[in-house]
């Protein structure tokens, strides 16, 4: 996958926050850690997850210390120099430092900004205009130049459409009975078509039960344009000028209306609100990373919309326990192959890190690793974050 645009919008970096106020009991339930500081000043660079992670051992339930705490008028403005007092273990307070920078956020969109921006998943592309001819009959085109688009025969001078390409075909594939089944994604040529191509560095994640299902395609945005000119005059193809510092265009490309915030300035970290099925919650593709990541890297998951994901949504991520040949029983020189599934032994699963849902679609959604112990890998399993194994 291409590297993501690095121009990023300061003004969206809207900030959120809480006051980590609260009484004794309602602080000791969501498990406060022991050693607490007294204080803590808030530094630049920190994150509400960082922080919440100070004090709590569970920093995915901040919101609701807040919530149980009325008293706090504005959960979006706590910034660096702000003191957190732990002086008495009844009661956490906050007393405003100097508001010389900009409050801090739950996450940092600056890492997670581009994805944001960049990337959507969608049930079909078909029906979308694409690019049918290039400027000087080019066989790239970047901003200044335009593009001829097929499509759009009502189109409006003046409309903005974002191209984007169909990059990834992600897959569900179910085999019951059958392990281990982690296939290559399947990625698409210049027309959306599936293509194989195993140096990629994005993969989908199989899943041992049966049947298959297109779980959605992705489509990366390259750059925006205005409609300069529509099908007129015999004309069969828009004009479209390409305006920004992206991608560069090439035939087949489609377009998609600009749509002025097409995510959440804010997330609110929670707990899933129902587990899924073992198994069928999944990392299914790293960014930029080949097949692992960690801390800040984004990933994409096998689950969205239509399992009750949404927008701050927190897993644990788990490696898979393998299983392995008894070498006391079998002896260490028998073949693991030789030995039938079921007379291995299943090891426990091993945790690895934790991740947050920052947007979602009807069967995808797209994660931050907000902090981990090891790599987290393609095909790894998504679980409650307080799961113990």
């Amino acid at each position: 996958m291409a590297v993501m645009l690095q121009r990023l919008s300061q003004g969206l970096r809207t900030g959120f926050a809480v006051a980590l106020l609260t009484v004794a009991t309602y602080a000791a339930a969501q498990g406060v850690r022991g050693d607490h500081p007294d204080t803590y000043v808030v530094q630049r660079g920190d994150t509400l997850w960082d922080i919440a992670g100070r004090f709590l051992k569970r920093p995915w339930l901040w919101p609701e210390i807040w919530q149980a705490n009325p008293q706090i008028h504005n959960p979006h403005l706590i910034y660096p120099g702000d003191v957190i007092s732990l002086a008495y273990l009844n009661r956490l307070g906050l007393e405003p430092g100097p508001r010389d920078g900009a409050p801090i956020t739950a996450v940092p969109l600056s890492e997670i900004e581009p994805f944001l921006k960049d990337l959507r998943v969608v049930d079909r592309y078909e029906h979308l205009p694409y690019v049918v001819g290039l400027e000087d009959d080019r066989l790239r085109a970047s901003r200044g130049q335009v593009a001829y688009v097929r499509g759009l025969a009502n189109a409006v001078p003046g409309t903005r459409y974002a191209v984007v390409r169909p990059t990834v075909q992600y897959t569900h594939l179910e085999r019951a009975g059958m392990c281990c089944d982690i296939f290559p994604k399947n990625d698409l040529d210049y027309r959306g078509r599936r293509e194989l191509d195993f140096q990629q560095f994005w993969t989908n994640a199989v899943f041992p039960e049966k049947g298959s299902e297109i779980l959605g395609y992705e489509l990366m945005k390259l750059n925006v344009g205005t409609i300069t000119r529509g099908e007129v005059g015999g004309i069969e193809a828009s004009t479209l000028l390409l305006d920004e510092e992206g991608r560069e265009v090439r035939i087949g490309d489609r377009l998609v209306a600009v749509d002025p915030q097409p995510y959440d300035l804010q997330f609110f970290p929670h707990p899933p609100r129902a587990q899924t099925e073992y198994g069928r919650a999944r990392v299914i593709a790293v960014a930029d990373m080949l097949t692992s990541g960690g801390p800040r890297d984004v990933v994409a998951l096998s689950v969205g919309a239509r399992e009750g994901i949404d927008n701050g949504t927190v897993f644990s991520i788990w490696r898979e326990g393998s299983n392995v040949v008894d070498e006391v029983r079998y002896g260490r020189d028998r073949e693991p192959f030789t030995v039938d599934f079921e007379d291995k032994v299943r090891l426990p699963d091993e945790f690895a890190g934790h991740v947050m849902v920052f947007r979602t679609f009807e069967r995808v959604s797209y994660g931050l690793v907000m902090d981990s112990i090891k790599p987290s890998r393609v095909g790894y399993h998504l679980k409650h974050p307080d799961a113990p194994y």
